[in-house]
C-alpha cells in the first residue's frame, strides 16, 4: 500500500514505521494519523512482523498535530476560522478519536511496540509515543504534554499512561503545567526507558527489536495482555485471564520449542503457533 505522509518498511520480524513531514517537524494531519492506522493493521495481519517501532525522519519524532494544515483545510472547505487555532486543534481531536480505528489503539495493540524518539516529541506526539511500550530516546530528545497550554487535555498517553510511568504527582506537574524536559530528564522520571547518544539510536533501536522478536509471539501477546489487566482490570478478571492463557501457553509450539532449545542448549527458533 502506498502512503504520502510516512515511509513502511520491513526488516527481518521488524515493521517500521517512520513519519515522514520533517518541513512540519512531523506534525501530523489526519492523513498522517489514518496512514499509521492502515500500517497498524498491515504489521498486525503479517506474522512474520513480530515489534513495531515508530520514530520519525529529520530532527523530531512528532510535534503533536499540523494545525496550520489544518486550518487552512477548513479555509479551503469553507469552514469559519476562529483565529487562535483552538477550534482547529479541538477538531483533529475529535476526528481522530472518531476515525474507524484511532490512534489509541496502540494502548491495546497485541504486538510489541517500540517508540524511537530521534528528536522533539510533544502535544499528540508525547502520547504516541507514550502509548508505546518501550521507549528509547536519542540525546537531543524533549517531550512535553503541551495541551495545557492550548486549553485542551492530553489523550491517553498523557492521562492513562504517563501517571503509570513518572507517579501521580509527577504526572501532575507535567499535564497542568505543560512542562517540556529533556532526554536525561524524561529518563530520570521513567517517561523513557534508555537515553542514547543521536547516532547510536538505530542501532540500539535494532538491537532492541531484535531482542524481543527473538522471542515467543504468542506468548508475548497474551503477556501484553496480562500486563494490562493487572494494571486495569479487576483482580478476579485478572486471575481468569491468567490461568486461561497459561494454559493456552503450555500447549502451545512455542512453549514446547522453547523447553527443546533450553535441553538442546541453542537458540529458540518460534512459530508463533
Amino acid at each position: 500500500m502506498d502512503f504520502e505522509d510516512i515511509v513502511v518498511t520491513r526488516e527481518e520480524h521488524t515493521g517500521t514505521i517512520r513519519i515522514d513531514r520533517p518541513h512540519a517537524m512531523n506534525a501530523g494531519t489526519i492523513r498522517t494519523w489514518a496512514e499509521i492506522n492502515r500500517a497498524l493493521d498491515e504489521f498486525e495481519a503479517d506474522d512474520e512482523v513480530r515489534v513495531v517501532v515508530l520514530t520519525g525522519t529529520g530532527r523530531a519524532f512528532c510535534a503533536g498535530d499540523d494545525v496550520k494544515e489544518i486550518f487552512q483545510r477548513r479555509l479551503d472547505e469553507g469552514a469559519p476560522a476562529d483565529g487562535d487555532g483552538a477550534g482547529v486543534a479541538a477538531e483533529a481531536e475529535a476526528l481522530r478519536a472518531h476515525s474507524p480505528v484511532g490512534l489509541d489503539r496502540r494502548v491495546t495493540y497485541p504486538k510489541p511496540t517500540i517508540a524511537a524518539l530521534n528528536g522533539v516529541a510533544v502535544g499528540y506526539g508525547c502520547d504516541i509515543a507514550l502509548m508505546c511500550d518501550l521507549r528509547i530516546a536519542a540525546e537531543s530528545v524533549r517531550l512535553g504534554e503541551v495541551f495545557i497550554r492550548r486549553g485542551l487535555i492530553p489523550e491517553s498517553g498523557g492521562l492513562l499512561i504517563l501517571p503509570m510511568l513518572v507517579g501521580w504527582e509527577k504526572a501532575h506537574e507535567l499535564v497542568l503545567t505543560g512542562e517540556i524536559v529533556d532526554a536525561q530528564e524524561a529518563l530520570r522520571i521513567g517517561m523513557v526507558g534508555r537515553v542514547v547518544p543521536d547516532e547510536d539510536l538505530p542501532a540500539a533501536t535494532r538491537e532492541l527489536a531484535g531482542r524481543i522478536a527473538a522471542q515467543a509471539p504468542l506468548a508475548q501477546r497474551m503477556a501484553k495482555e496480562g500486563l494490562r489487566l493487572g494494571r486495569w482490570g479487576s483482580l478476579p478478571q485478572f486471575f481468569d485471564y491468567q490461568r486461561k492463557a497459561q494454559e493456552l501457553m503450555l500447549r502451545s509450539a512455542d512453549h514446547r520449542e522453547g523447553v527443546r532449545s533450553f535441553l538442546e542448549r541453542r537458540e529458540a527458533s518460534y512459530s508463533g503457533r
